[in-house]
């Protein structure tokens, strides 16, 4: 009984991962600037690998493995959102200029 319901908890997060990290692809081919499509590859990039870590941390029996994705999800929480930060600050200052929606939708 147990065994199957962390069956099926996996197979959800795999899949939430999976539709989460196809959403962050999509992004960064429909997005139209530099700095929508840095915020979709960081923000559903982190959600859709770390559901996918605690996917296979669910599923494995060994103990290194599930220390090693613990430390991988840790490390890539902490740093997605600085590196997508530090790509932002330098487009813009390489004069990268954001997209104005007030004045696109106006026109």
């Amino acid at each position: 009984m147990a065994d199957s319901i962390i069956m099926a908890v996996t197979a959800f997060l795999m899949l939430a991962g999976a539709l989460i990290s196809l959403i962050a692809a999509l992004g960064l081919l429909r997005l139209p600037d530099l700095l929508s499509r840095t915020h979709s590859a960081s923000k559903a990039g982190t959600a859709g690998s770390g559901l996918l870590l605690i996917a296979l941390m669910l599923q494995t029996a060994d103990t290194v493995l599930w220390i090693k994705c613990l430390v991988t999800l840790v490390f890539f929480v902490l740093t997605a959102p600085i590196a997508a930060h530090l790509l932002a600050k330098a487009a813009l200052k390489a004069g990268e200029k954001p997209l104005d929606l007030d004045k696109r939708n106006s026109s």
